[in-house]
C-alpha cells in the first residue's frame, strides 16, 4: 500500500505527513496507540510503510514532534468528529429582545413570556423592553416599573437579574440571564396554571394585565 498524497493545498498546509514531515526525528506512535519511542523519520516512515499505513505529524509542536502511524482516511474522519464536538459545545450566547407594551393583552403576555423562557433554556440573555410612548413615557417610574414586574412574573423558566430596570431610549429595559439553580420566576413564584375554564376569569386578578394602565391613567 503507498503512501496517500494530498487532495487540496490547504490539506497540505494543514497536515504534514509522510515525506512532507521536516522534522529529523518523531516520537512515533503506532496504529493501535502504541508508543513506538522516538525515532529518527526515516526509520518512522520505512515502518509506517511497512505496515501499510501513513505517517502523519499530529503534534508538530512538541519536542520532539509526535506523529502518528495510520490510515489518513481514518485520520480524516476522527479530525471532522472532533471540529463537530468542538463547535457542538462552543456555544455563541446572544443577547435575545422581548417587547411589551402598555396595552399588551394577557394572551400575548404569556406567548411573549414563554418565548422568553425558551431563550433562556438556551443558554441567551434576554433583554426585555416595556415600549413607553406618549403621555406614557412621562408617568412615575415606580408605577412602570410595577408594570414590567408582572411581566417578569410570568416567565416560566428559572432566571436572575443580570441587569436592572432602568429607563431605555424606547421606555423601560431589564436583563435577564438563566439561573439553573434558582426557582422559576426568579425571585417571583411559579405562576399556576389554571383549568381550561376557569383562566379567562382568573387571569385579571393573578396578573392584573398592563393593559389596565390605560384606564388608571385617564
Amino acid at each position: 500500500m503507498g503512501f496517500t498524497k494530498y487532495t487540496s493545498q490547504k490539506e497540505k498546509e494543514r497536515v504534514q505527513m509522510n515525506e512532507s514531515i521536516r522534522a529529523k526525528e518523531l516520537r512515533v506512535i503506532g496504529p493501535e496507540g502504541e508508543n513506538f519511542g522516538v525515532m529518527p523519520t526515516k526509520e518512522a516512515l520505512v515502518k509506517a510503510r511497512e505496515l501499510g499505513f501513513d505517517l502523519i505529524e499530529v503534534s508538530p509542536n512538541a519536542n520532539p514532534p509526535v506523529a502518528k502511524i495510520t490510515d489518513y482516511g481514518k485520520f480524516k474522519y476522527e479530525q471532522k468528529k472532533k471540529e463537530k464536538e468542538v463547535k457542538a459545545k462552543a456555544h455563541v450566547t446572544e443577547t435575545k429582545v422581548a417587547q411589551v407594551k402598555i396595552g399588551t393583552s394577557e394572551r400575548d403576555m404569556h406567548i411573549k413570556g414563554s418565548k422568553a423562557a425558551a431563550w433562556l433554556r438556551e443558554g441567551h440573555r434576554v433583554k426585555i423592553d416595556l415600549f413607553l410612548w406618549g403621555r406614557y413615557k412621562y408617568m412615575e417610574f415606580n408605577f412602570l416599573k410595577e408594570r414590567l414586574e408582572r411581566f417578569l412574573a410570568i416567565i416560566p423558566e428559572s432566571y436572575k437579574i443580570a441587569d436592572e430596570i432602568k429607563k431605555s431610549p424606547k421606555g423601560l429595559s431589564v436583563v435577564i440571564e438563566r439561573d439553573s439553580g434558582g426557582k422559576s420566576g426568579g425571585s417571583h413564584a411559579k405562576k399556576e396554571t389554571l383549568p381550561a375554564g376557569r383562566q379567562e376569569l382568573a387571569a385579571p386578578a393573578a396578573a392584573d394585565s398592563i393593559q389596565q394602565v390605560q384606564y388608571e391613567d385617564q
